[in-house]
């Protein structure tokens, strides 16, 4: 069993949503020595962590009122609101003083809902939306941005420890999620990039995988070139994150963007190609699947 960087105040936590992230998530916590109780929609996909020992609770409320903190990885926004705000959920739940942490990536203004709900019962919420796809969860190496109060924040501070290796507070809750968008803007524009480079180089006759040895050294070195076109050249498209999650995480930027007046090209265009991709059938794979929105506009397909 390893060790917490800082004290270990919570001993037993709930986790709710245990899909491609939610289950090594929680994993690493029940390796530093947490109690977990769980529950999910599908008990199939908590197989996994009840076989290690942990709980299973037949509601969120069951699992969140057996925990000192509770942490919520579901899909979309109204899934999170279905937890948080439904029948049986986590706020009937959680006893005051407890501690509820969103790490969905969801709208800022539905994690200030919660946050101001959840202090009506005299419990503290943070949203904690995270980067990193399936291999950060899998390795403990997630960014993940945190929005809340301080005192919160520094006592779940220990657990994000085991999930991430760069945690940052971002400020009051919904600075979580907002710093999200923006890390989703990035990843936007620099797929399109890396997809385009790869159709414009497979067009012009030259061998990929050595074009990857020049570029990702380069000005152009990049996360999404170390980790997703390998699995691209290879035609694995295997979710990491999820093209229909990532349409919503867009979209959810565009209504922030023109709620703030902001007029974003870039993001608007990426959010027209992955529902393109979508329409081809591909909302279930992953976002770097994006190659093939680009190869039929292209009509081609990159074969090595």
């Amino acid at each position: 069993m390893q060790e917490l960087k800082h004290n270990l105040k919570i001993r037993k936590m709930a986790w709710i949503g245990t899909g491609i992230m939610g289950g090594p998530m929680c994993g690493h916590l029940m390796d530093a020595g947490c109690e977990a109780v769980v529950f999910t929609r599908s008990k199939a996909k908590a197989e996994p962590l009840l076989q290690r020992g942990a709980s299973w609770a037949r509601t969120p409320a069951e699992a969140a009122g057996a925990a000192q903190v509770t942490f919520t990885m579901v899909g979309f926004p109204q899934d999170v609101r279905d937890v948080y705000f439904g029948e049986n959920c986590v706020l009937a739940g959680a006893k005051p003083g407890g501690i509820v942490v969103d790490m969905t990536t969801t709208e800022p203004s539905l994690a200030v809902e919660i946050y101001k709900a959840a202090a009506e019962k005299g419990i503290r919420a943070i949203d904690a939306p995270v980067s990193g796809g399936d291999v950060g969860a899998r390795n403990a190496s997630l960014s993940i941005m945190v929005g809340g109060e301080g005192e919160a924040v520094e006592t779940v501070l220990p657990l994000f420890e085991k999930m991430g290796n760069n945690i940052v507070h971002q400020g009051p809750a919904g600075a979580g999620q907002h710093t999200k968008m923006c890390n989703q803007i990035v990843i936007a524009g620099t797929m399109i990039g890396v997809t385009e480079s790869l159709v414009y180089g497979y067009k012009a006759g030259l061998d990929l995988p050595t074009v990857l040895q020049s570029i990702s050294g380069g000005a152009a070195a990049c996360w999404s070139l170390d980790n997703y076109v390998p699995r691209m050249l290879r035609r694995d498209f295997s979710p990491g994150f999820i093209v229909e999650h990532y349409i919503k995480d867009l979209r959810i930027a565009l209504e922030e963007s023109r709620r703030m007046n902001l007029q974003l090209p870039g993001l608007e265009l990426a959010e027209r190609l992955y529902t393109k991709l979508q329409r081809l059938g591909h909302g279930r794979s992953g976002t770097h699947a994006l190659l093939l929105a680009l190869e039929e506009m292209s009509g081609l397909e990159i074969i090595q």
